[in-house]
């Protein structure tokens, strides 16, 4: 079984919750309409389904592989990826000046879902370079932008990010490369750089590495970090390709999964020094480096919702070919298809819920970022902004854990056929597993979501979040079905101990973040985890009030939304309490600080 895109499911995020009609009215996106939507939506499933998708078990099998330097990759994948820039999906919600279509970021959002879904490894090519792209639009000299974002946006170059060295993976203050001045404007760079994300390959004729290193009077630390753009190969002032820069692949990474995406290790200036150009000012690499790790951190929430969207769709076929058993009920005498069992719809019904709540978490977030960019009031996109920047790193971190839960169910409800390589099931728990690690782990963005998203605004935003739950609450008891509907009254009841939980866990944070540290940051994952269940259930409480409404209109599809509902009300929202519990366990030394070092 390949890759369905879910249209429908996709378009009635970007509808009815993340508010498409909102931006259609902003400057700029006039032509971000609902037909628009599906029209784009429609020719990016046909590329993934039909082209991508087909290669991505191909892909896991044999790998792309390294030999003198070289990376070759897996038979199909360049082919696949000069049919996706031919068509202009690189450039879809880049500026229209530079050769991009300049659609807003909730159109680019289902996109590249069907991009990670068809073919994670393939996707994680045109998702570094996005990052390279957002980073030279916001940092980088006209000169810059105009000789290597054109080239970007076609797909005739790629973009990658070099941060991590063997001594510096999340602590950038430890980056040892050097930029070395040569009195002409350029740079000499010299260092190693691992797990360099597609930063060798034979798809297409160049690679724009952004490079963090120092320049020889460096602050110490991470203030005296700056960006380079640093070509595989010369770029002349006409655009023309030069000579081979020196920057070379040593070898690739053999890993557990995501296997056709070469990871590289890259020594630069064995010979003599690869030329680089300063992005922007001195010493500022890291905020721009940012730019690039903010895009990137979206993106893989996204690919959460990738990975766990398709492993959702095979267990349902899977489920309903399957024959085992007799009915629990006595219903049948026979045996039946294992849908047909309780546990088996459990598992389903929560790898459904917890699907459709991330992605609609991060499509919301998606136009956030939209109004943030593009609303003509400028405290409007204030809020926007501190909206869609509290949400990343709830989409990033929550998202790819429960991919995780979700890979991991599909394999559950193969039985022993998920654990066997062949059926492919496994493939998708083993892809999945990077996503909670690279472009800051769970943790990092736990942290980054009490540091700087709770405690340095005070819970301002926090508060604000809290607030419209409260009036999602408020729309659900006083719906005409909220006394008659258990599904009302299971998302009434449960989301509102959620909301109570999640409330409390930020005035927990607010109260000791300063006082006790390291309590607080002990808690500081089950904070993002509880964020992400009461969020991605506040936005399937919408749902279940926006389907009931329009059921008339599509029964079939309405009534799976109104079932999604009550399945993750009763199944994952009871999730919130724990959380809180054990969040607010950390204090005083309790739970996991009470163990000493000498202790483990």
């Amino acid at each position: 079984m390949s890759y369905s895109a879910p249209l429908k499911d996709m378009l009635f995020a970007m509808t009815e919750l993340a508010g498409i009609d909102r931006l259609s009215g902003l400057p700029g996106f006039e032509e971000a309409t609902v037909d628009t939507a599906q029209a784009v939506l429609e020719e990016a499933a046909r590329l993934h389904e039909d082209v991508l998708a087909p290669l991505n078990f191909e892909g896991d099998k044999s790998p792309s592989t390294w030999k003198d330097g070289a990376v070759t990759v897996t038979s199909g994948f360049k082919d696949a990826f000069h049919q996706f820039a031919e068509g202009g999906w690189q450039g879809l919600q880049h500026p229209s000046e530079y050769g991009g279509q300049g659609l807003p970021k909730l159109f680019a959002t289902p996109c590249i879902e069907m991009l990670n879904a068809a073919n994670l490894s393939l996707g994680l090519c045109p998702l570094l370079t996005d990052g390279a792209i957002e980073a030279l639009l916001t940092a980088g000299s006209e000169a810059q932008k105009q000789r290597y974002v054109p080239k970007l946006i076609s797909g005739v170059w790629t973009g990658t990010m070099n941060l991590t060295e063997p001594q510096a993976g999340s602590d950038l203050a430890l980056v040892r490369t050097r930029a070395e001045p040569q009195g002409d404007g350029s740079f000499r760079i010299f260092g190693t750089k691992i797990f360099i994300t597609w930063g060798e390959h034979d798809m297409t004729e160049n690679i724009v590495h952004l490079v963090l290193a120092r320049t020889p009077n460096a602050p110490e630390g991470v203030k005296g970090i700056s960006l380079f753009i640093v070509p595989k190969f010369l770029v002349n002032d006409d655009g023309s390709l030069g000579e081979r820069n020196d920057v070379h692949c040593v070898s690739i990474e053999h890993k557990l999964g995501i296997k056709a995406s070469p990871t590289a290790v890259l020594q630069f200036g064995d010979h003599g020094g690869a030329i680089g150009h300063l992005v922007g000012e001195e010493n500022c690499g890291l905020e721009y480096m940012f730019i690039m790790m903010n895009a990137a951190r979206f993106a893989v929430g996204v690919q959460g919702v990738s990975m766990a969207d398709r492993a959702y769709q095979k267990a349902v076929v899977y489920a309903k070919e399957r024959v085992q058993s007799r009915p629990v009920d006595g219903s049948a005498k026979q045996a039946v298809t294992i849908i047909q069992h309780p546990d088996v719809r459990r598992m389903l019904s929560t790898m459904r819920g917890l699907t459709e709540g991330a992605r609609s978490l991060a499509y919301v977030a998606a136009a956030h970022c939209d109004l943030a960019h593009r609303h003509p009031d400028s405290a409007q996109r204030a809020e926007h902004q501190a909206m869609y920047e509290f949400l990343v790193p709830i989409v990033k971190g929550w998202s790819t854990e429960m991919s995780l839960e979700v890979t991991s169910l599909g394999v559950q409800v193969h039985g022993g056929m998920g654990f066997v390589e062949e059926t492919g099931a496994a493939q998708y728990y083993r892809d999945a597993r990077i996503l909670p690690i690279y472009e800051g782990t769970t943790a990092i963005q736990a942290n980054d979501l009490v540091g700087r998203k709770t405690l340095r605004d005070g819970g301002r935003v926090a508060a604000s979040v809290l607030i419209q739950v409260d009036e999602t609450l408020s729309a659900l008891r006083s719906h005409a079905s909220y006394r008659s509907s258990a599904a009302f009254q299971a998302m009434h009841r449960h989301l509102s101990a959620g909301r109570d939980a999640l409330d409390s866990a930020v005035r927990f944070v607010l109260e000791h973040g300063k006082s006790d540290p390291n309590a607080v940051f002990a808690g500081s994952v089950s904070y993002l985890m509880l964020a992400g269940v009461v969020l991605s259930g506040w936005q399937l409480a919408r749902s279940l009030l926006i389907a009931t409404d329009k059921r008339s209109e599509d029964p079939a599809f309405h009534d799976a939304k109104i079932a999604t509902a009550h399945g993750y009300a009763t199944q994952v929202l009871p999730r919130a309490v724990a959380f809180e519990a054990a969040i607010a366990g950390a204090r005083d030394g309790e739970g996991v600080l009470a163990m000493h070092e000498h202790d483990f």
